[in-house]
Formats: structure tokens, sequence, C-alpha cells
């Protein structure tokens, strides 16, 4: 199969420039201007944008929390993912308690062989357990599956919250391992105090999430983690930014030149925490974590993305339906399912109040969504860019497409989306993965299994094969 995409406007996060693109074999093979070369199918990109395939590299895809399941599998995942732009996932593989990690990640090739996806996919190891499950030996060891990141959570004590020790002894591993760190920084052990103070005060309104995890409590575990990986000697990539409190020792780090990155996401960007006291319980669909938080936040991040502050945005799409999910903690905020719908939506949000708006430049759009994931994620350059014996990941962009987001039209499996109603102009005509066309239009053109598992590359490391 091969396919010649003409006179588009190409952008990277380093070029923007017009011309033509001939792909045969699931590769780039040619670029140049006016191309004389016949192909499979010829597209017309002229008025249009060609950018790489985004990489989203936070998702939780059939993931068990809270009691219950996120609603997205990876093929209702992966086809809400292609629709906007998205040719690439990492998704978190949890180590149950007692679990060995080879048994948690047989688990999750179980998953994508059992709802396969249309996009490719790799997977984080979310460590929980070193005690009755995992060993550090066996920790080591997975970075040969090609699965080179591993994921803590500091906070949700009692389920998967991991202590400082384990903290440390995973960021040794990683030094060695060549693995990159992630780490979900809150402080647990004071959000586990303020949440039950506010139950035994009777306050059960959704809230109360923010309330009970205050922005310090995000940035005193940021910088607990950055240092920490200083002397372990490990990068570390923080998640989900949501605060000033956060992305201040970040600042720091890169000031210094520390092995310390973060990203944020969307909903972050554009929604704040008086969402949360939405009535008739509808507060609980913006029951993430972090929480939304005070506005004034948001010119925060917007200003740590234009900087280099922060390095990428994800979308942390960890979708429970609002009837039947969220409402299981109608009575105690503390038992609504902690996640948000977004995995549809990143590029939509971010070229319509961001690059419209002059927020940030198309450039940069690549680079948050595309090539630092990419490269921070050991897919790049076979991900994330345009170029001669990259994967054919492409996405014809009609900046002028007009879009209404709504639950009634997106693909995910949800009940609702974070950003009902909101009017963006800016998506996708065309996406391809690795040289097949996975949407055309407003059509779904491939079929589950069009998607293949990643093996990843050690960070810092090139995967080209």
């Amino acid at each position: 199969m091969s396919i010649l995409i003409k006179g588009g406007h190409i952008v990277t996060a380093s070029d923007d420039y017009v011309g033509d693109i001939y792909a045969e074999n699931e590769s780039i093979t040619l670029i140049g201007k006016s191309l004389d070369i016949e192909a499979d199918r010829v597209i017309d990109a002229s008025g249009k944008y060609v950018i790489p395939g985004a990489v989203d590299p936070h998702t939780h895809l059939e993931m068990p929390f809270g009691g219950t399941i996120t609603c997205d599998d990876f093929t209702s995942g992966t086809v809400a993912a292609a629709f906007g732009g998205t040719t690439s996932l990492v998704d978190f593989c949890i180590q149950m308690p007692g679990e060995t990690f080879g048994t948690a990640l047989e688990t999750w090739h179980e998953k994508i062989d059992r709802c396969k996806p249309v996009i490719d996919v790799g997977f984080h190891i979310a460590i929980t357990d070193l005690n009755d499950g995992g060993t550090l030996e066996d920790l080591a060891k997975v970075p040969d599956e090609g699965v080179t990141s591993y994921k803590l959570f500091m906070a949700y004590k009692g389920a998967v919250m991991v202590d400082d020790e384990t903290l440390f002894k995973v960021m040794r591993v990683a030094a060695d391992s060549g693995a990159l760190v992630m780490v979900h920084a809150e402080n647990g052990d004071a959000i586990d105090i303020l949440v039950k103070d506010a139950l035994a005060a009777g306050n059960t309104e959704p809230v109360w999430h923010a309330r009970t995890r205050p922005p310090i409590t995000e940035g005193e575990a940021t910088n607990r983690a950055i240092q920490l990986a200083r002397v372990a000697g490990a990068s570390l990539y923080v998640v989900h930014v949501s605060c000033k409190e956060a992305i201040d020792p970040i600042a720091k780090a890169r000031d210094a030149d520390w092995d310390a990155w973060g990203e944020t996401c969307p909903q972050y960007l554009f929604i704040d925490e008086t969402a949360l006291e939405k009535p008739d319980f509808e507060g609980a669909k913006y029951v993430y974590t972090p929480p939304p938080r005070p506005k004034e936040n948001q010119d925060e991040l917007w200003h740590a993305l234009r900087s280099g502050v922060l390095s990428a945005v994800s979308t942390d799409h960890c979708p429970f339906n609002w009837d039947g999910q969220k409402t299981l903690g109608r009575d105690d905020f503390s038992k609504i399912p902690n996640g948000g719908v977004g995995i549809e939506n990143r590029l939509h949000m971010l070229h319509h109040f961001g690059v419209r708006e002059d927020r940030i430049t198309m450039n940069r759009l690549v680079e948050l969504c595309c090539t630092a994931p990419a490269k921070f994620f050991g897919m790049y350059p076979r991900k994330g860019t345009i170029a001669v014996g990259s994967d054919a990941d492409l996405v014809v962009w009609d900046a002028e497409k007009e879009l209404t987001i709504s639950a009634k039209t997106h693909h995910s499996n949800s009940d609702y989306t974070l950003f009902e109603g909101t009017e963006v102009r800016g998506a996708p005509e065309l996406v391809t993965v690795r040289g097949q066309v996975i949407v055309d239009g407003d059509e779904l053109v491939a079929k589950p299994g069009a998607g293949q598992f990643v093996k990843r590359a050690t960070f810092g490391d090139a995967l080209t094969a």
C-alpha cells in the first residue's frame, strides 16, 4: 500500500513548509515538492496542515479503579483517539497487589488481543507492590519487553499509593535500567487525613474533592519526587501538572538542568474548580485527580507551556460514565471514581484556544502533542515527526473545519464529555497509521486490529526499527 499526500502545509516541531509526502510499506520514503510518483492513493492536502500523528502518553483504558472499570476499552478508546488525530498512545498497565510485573503485562496484552486497537499502543508499568508481588530484579527486566517507563502513585492511600521507600528503590532501578520514572505527585498521607475530616464533618459534595486536595499537596509531592530522583540519579516525568505550586519546582529543575520534566492536560487549561459546584451532582463529572484548580492557574500553565517549563500535553483519559459509575459517590465524594474524558479532543482544544488565539504556535502544538511525547517515551523518530524513515503516522488537519464537542457525537463510550457544547475550529480530515488510512472525513475506515503494540526504546534512545 502506498499513499501520496500532495501540496500540504507540513508542520513539525521545527519545520514549516509546503510539500508532498510519499509513503509505502508503512514508512515515509520521500518528501519533496511536486513529486511525480504513482501511488495507490493520492490525497490533495492543499490549504490544509499535514502534521505528525499525535502521541498520547497518558491513558487509562479498561482499568479497574474505585470499584469499577473505565468505560473505554482498547477498541473504543483508540477509535476516539484516532478521530482526534492521535495515532499512538501509551497506556498504564497496573500491577495489582500480589501480582508480578510479568503477570500484569500479560493481562494488558490480553486486553489488546481481545479489544483490538486501531492505532499503535505501548505500555507503562505502574508499580504498586514490591512486597508480595513484583521484585526489583524483575522490574529491572521490564524494559526488555519494550515497556520503558515506571509509574508510581504518591496518592490514593490504601489503594495504589506507594511510600517513599518504594519510590526511591524504583528510582534507583530506573537509573540502571534506562527507564523513565513517572509520578502522580500529591501528598497522599495529608490528603487522606483531609478527606476523613471532611466526611466526618458531613461534607459529601463533589466540590470537597478539590477542597481536600489543595494545590500545596501537589507542589510538596512534586518537589519531593524531584529531589529523590536527583539522589537516585533517575530521570523523572511528573504527570498531569495542574497548578503553580507544582510548576514552580519543575521550573527550578529545568533552570538547573536537572533530569525532571512535566506535562499538563487540557482539563487543567480550560476547567476551573467551580465546575465541581454544578447542581444535581453534575459536578461529579469533573472529579479527576489532581482536581480542577482556581482559574488563575490556567494562565500559569499556558505560560509554562510557552516557556518550556512544561514539556508535553497528554489527556489522562480515564473515562467513566456519569450515570452508574460517577453516581457511585453520590453520598460520598471520596467514592466518586476519579477520572475524566478527553482522548478525542486534545488537538481540537489546543488548536482552537492555543494556536488560533495566539497562545502557542502550530510548531509548539506539534512539539507538545507529537514530538516531545515520542521522545520521552522511546518512540522517536519512528513516531512524532515527519521524516524519511519515520512511520507514516500522519494527520491532514483542516484548520477551518468547525466542530461542536458533544457526548452525542464523540466516539468514547462515556456518556458525557468535559467540554460539552464547546465550539472549535480545526479538526482532522484524514488520519493514517503506518500509511493505512484510519479516519477519512467523519468515517472510520479501518478495522480493529490496525494498531500494533510498540516495543519502545529506553529513555533518551532512538526507536528506529
